[in-house]
């Protein structure tokens, strides 16, 4: 009997979300601890076709435009590999912007001593 014949393989919207959001971290260059909060992904499934909406806190000024392609990239290419879905499209929310001028140097004490 062949494989296809024994049955079916189904994966939860929620693991391909997992998926997208670990792709999102990994498509953007600064280290999570950096960041908020760490990218969010929602994703719809129908058949093979999964469509991703990922939420993320990115830093100002840079280039958003840029940033937002890379994780688009990232995200098609990981949940291709990892779900076997296509991804037509991968919708991107910038939630918040951080300023990089407001944030303390590392180490130093925020309060007035």
């Amino acid at each position: 009997m062949a494989p296809a014949d024994r049955g079916a393989t189904r994966i939860a919207d929620r693991v391909v979300a997992k998926i997208a959001a670990q792709a999102a971290r990994e498509a953007l260059a600064a280290p999570l601890a950096d960041r908020a909060a760490a990218p969010h992904a929602t994703v719809t499934v129908h058949h093979d076709i999964a469509r991703v909406r990922v939420s993320l806190e990115l830093d100002y000024p840079s280039d958003l435009g840029a940033q937002c392609a890379a994780v688009r990239r990232q995200v098609a290419l990981r949940v291709e590999e990892c779900a076997a879905m296509s991804v037509p499209e991968v919708d991107i929310d910038i939630e918040h912007l951080h300023s990089t001028h407001a944030r303390p140097a590392a180490g130093r004490d925020r309060r007035l001593r």
